[in-house]
């Protein structure tokens, strides 16, 4: 069970190294996600997918919020 757990991962890995702007928090929540679904019922990979679409999501929540606190802080400086 332990293969496909790092075959998963180091595919991710190497995704992520060829399109790391793309991929911004997938790789971490897959890795997370994966381990978590490996040990919640053997679904290592299904938790390795659902992971990656939930760090990427975060990711651009995060991306979202500092552009508009840049923008609130660049206006009041006007």
């Amino acid at each position: 069970m332990k293969s496909p757990l790092i075959a998963v991962t180091a595919a991710l890995l190497m995704l992520g190294a060829s399109s790391a702007a793309n991929a911004k928090g997938c790789i971490k929540g897959a890795v997370v996600g994966g381990v978590a679904g490996h040990y919640a019922g053997h679904h290592g990979v299904l938790g390795a997918a659902a992971g990656c679409l939930y760090g990427r999501h975060r990711a651009n929540e995060q991306d979202k919020q500092q552009q508009q606190q840049s923008q609130v802080n660049g206006q009041g400086k006007l």
